[in-house]
């Protein structure tokens, strides 16, 4: 009985929280979703520049002596 009057507590006090997550998750997805992109963005950049940078050695460490 104990248990059960636990967790109609737990109930009571969460579903807010519950619902508030539920309401503002998209809110906050769309928030972050341009950081994101200037994230994936800024990843490609730096591989660009360290392939760029990396190429004379892998040519050179290609090339037969």
């Amino acid at each position: 009985m104990v248990a059960f009057l636990l967790w109609l507590l737990l109930l009571v006090f969460c579903w807010p929280i519950a619902l508030l997550a539920i309401v503002l998750y998209p809110i906050v997805w769309l928030l972050m979703l341009p950081f994101r992109l200037i994230g994936i963005t800024m990843t490609a950049v730096f591989s660009l520049l360290g392939a760029m940078l990396m190429l004379p050695a892998r040519v050179l460490r290609g090339r037969p002596a």
